[in-house]
């Protein structure tokens, strides 16, 4: 299989790691990058890390015009940008289409108007399947429209999905701390690195806007309609990766849970899930497709703990679209995706 891949906004953060993975992509053959701010502009100039794989230039062509023809179309856009062209990329007709944004995220309108106001293309919700890769695995085979899950979901919901079956009653605490690369490649007051460095802070205390992609699916799996875990968000004096710790208390008497032994069944085949033996370091998922994973409980087996490293820029965005990209058409789950990590980064 010889893919046409496009991806439109291509110049962020997100979309310089969807680029670096799809040109060494084995089944990928052509790669189209778009972006009206720097149209005709070196992919190296932009992103110089991707100076020794091409030649290519961005193009200022339309979503439509980028998709015709496409194979595989990614909307690396900022939240609310994907919806506004999706009708206009779906009737290009690309095989497949993958969202990186929050637009489509969360199928459940009223969730999604708590934390993001009015949906602005409800019609098209419906359309998109939420791409949990780890979780989902060969489920997604067939889909043909992938809302990518967001980073901090995606570390919280693989640290609460074994849990989802133990008859927790108590409410999960998800501590997180994201680097600065998560706010993308415009700075803010209290994005731009400078403002991070040396610095450690809580933000969007009491409703982060993942806490809806968390709920939805912590309510699906836990079969509790009104079930509830909360995510503290924070920022971190580092570039790269989440690190997140969940807290949550066990249900006693009866049958004594097994936390561990929940975690490994419920990764047992899913080959960018490690279990690692003590608690990971963020440095050793940083440039990987890994989510790093300790479970663990109290000897008295009342708590338990779990911690999870990946990162933000490839598990958290573009290296698990690409993971799910596969999944969706057949392909070896770990095309394009093998590669460790840099250690010391």
């Amino acid at each position: 299989m010889t893919l046409r891949v496009a991806v439109i906004g291509a110049a962020g953060y997100v979309g310089g790691e969807l680029l670096r993975l799809l040109l060494a992509h084995p089944e990928v053959g052509e790669v189209v990058a778009t972006s009206r701010s720097q149209a005709g502009v070196p992919l190296g100039d932009v992103h110089p890390a991707l100076a020794p794989l091409t030649d290519a230039r961005f193009a200022g062509l339309t979503p439509g015009e980028a998709s015709a023809g496409a194979d595989v179309v990614f909307l690396a856009l900022e939240h609310g940008e994907s919806s506004k062209v999706a009708d206009e990329v779906f009737t290009a007709g690309p095989g497949l289409v993958i969202d990186l944004a929050a637009d489509f995220r969360v199928s459940d309108l009223a969730l999604y108007s708590r934390f993001y106001g009015q949906h602005p293309s409800p019609h098209l919700v419906p359309r998109f399947t939420y791409a949990l890769a780890d979780v989902l695995g060969h489920e997604l085979k067939g889909k043909t429209a992938l809302a990518a899950p967001g980073c901090f979901a995606t570390a919280a919901q693989l640290a609460l999905y074994p849990l989802a079956r133990l008859g927790l009653t108590d409410t999960p605490a998800l501590f997180g701390i994201t680097g600065s690369s998560g706010s993308g490649v415009h700075p803010k007051p209290t994005t731009h690195h400078p403002a991070r460095a040396h610095n450690l802070f809580a933000y969007s205390v009491l409703g982060h806007r993942h806490e809806a992609e968390i709920l939805q699916r912590w309510r699906e799996w836990s079969g509790d309609a009104g079930a509830h875990a909360r995510l503290l968000a924070h920022s971190g004096p580092f570039v790269r990766g989440i690190y997140l710790t969940l807290h949550v208390m066990l249900p006693g008497g009866g049958t004594p849970v097994d936390v561990p032994g929940a975690f490994a069944k419920a990764y047992a085949d899913r080959p960018f899930v490690r279990l690692t033996k003590a608690a990971p370091e963020l440095t050793h998922a940083v440039g990987t497709n890994y989510a790093l994973i300790h479970a663990t409980q109290t000897p008295d087996g009342r708590e338990a703990q779990v911690m999870v490293a990946v990162d933000n820029l490839v598990k958290g965005a573009g290296g698990q679209a690409v993971q799910a990209m596969n999944l969706s058409l057949g392909l070896p789950e770990e095309a394009g995706l093998k590669g460790g990590g840099i250690f010391p980064c």
